[in-house]
């Protein structure tokens, strides 16, 4: 874990602007982070433009793949996958993953918000239906044709050069839409997992239930466990997995 952890910081480094004097400090202007169906228009599209800012910024830690900002976050997920899930560090793992692209919006694109979230349980059953899918102020509707490729949407003409799976090739962000695999996302499921009295029952749970149901409702390139970065929906989705860890924490923050 603490190899996963170092990689990722190195991500930091990389991009953060020079430490004069580092100190410790008390966090005095918290920020909130709110799901996708709350947001304004123009909250919407200021976190929007900020991750296409990403994904126009150029790499800058010398990998063999990456072009963007963008993509070694994507490049970091496919490297270490093997380690991070159907393990007890998934969540803490993806924690910090979201915490880093986080940290590069705001550092690199000037985003003041906070890390949305997508409040899956609202749409289960009815991915396809959903406001993530919306195609001025969301993230593009299902893929079509032969390739599954997004046709509109701010994210349509993106190239993704990490993936699929372990491959680095040039290809479209796709999508397979499932109203079916999103059901296991539903409220009752999730509400089931936050039953769980131990983290050992809890993480599983949140694995094989609404991560599940995310990956596989939007399908395409979230349905790759390696590569699922390469779809911008991937980090409203893992920031909702936190949320709900969070969630469950907060019942016992002595314990938990």
């Amino acid at each position: 874990m603490r190899l996963l952890l170092a990689s990722l910081t190195a991500v930091f480094i990389a991009h953060a602007a020079p430490v004069v004097s580092p100190q410790r400090t008390t966090c005095t202007n918290k920020t909130q982070r709110k799901a996708w169906h709350s947001l304004t228009r123009n909250e919407k599209l200021d976190y929007i433009n900020a991750e296409k800012c990403l994904m126009s910024t150029p790499a800058k830690l010398g990998l063999s793949g990456p072009r963007t900002v963008f993509d070694e976050l994507q490049l970091f997920h496919v490297m270490q996958t093997p380690e991070i899930h159907f393990v007890g560090a998934f969540l803490p793992y993806h924690r910090f993953f979201m915490h880093a692209h986080e940290h590069l919006l705001r550092t690199l694109c000037n985003y003041t918000g906070a890390q949305p979230y997508w409040d899956e349980a609202l749409d289960a059953g009815n991915f396809s239906a959903s406001v993530i899918l919306d195609p001025k102020t969301g993230f593009g509707g299902n893929g079509v044709g032969e390739g599954n490729c997004i046709n509109d949407g701010p994210f349509k003409d993106y190239v993704n050069v990490i993936g699929p799976g372990q491959a680095n090739t040039e290809h479209c962000i796709d999508r397979i839409v499932s109203d079916c695999m999103s059901e296991v996302g539903s409220k009752q499921i999730v509400d089931g997992c936050m039953q769980m009295q131990n983290f050992s029952t809890f993480w599983p749970c949140i694995e094989g239930g609404p991560h599940g149901a995310g990956h596989g409702g939007i399908g395409g390139q979230m349905l790759n466990v390696f590569s699922s970065p390469g779809d911008p929906i991937f980090y409203l989705h893992h920031t909702y997995l936190d949320k709900l860890w969070w969630d469950w924490q907060a019942q016992d923050l002595s314990a938990r």
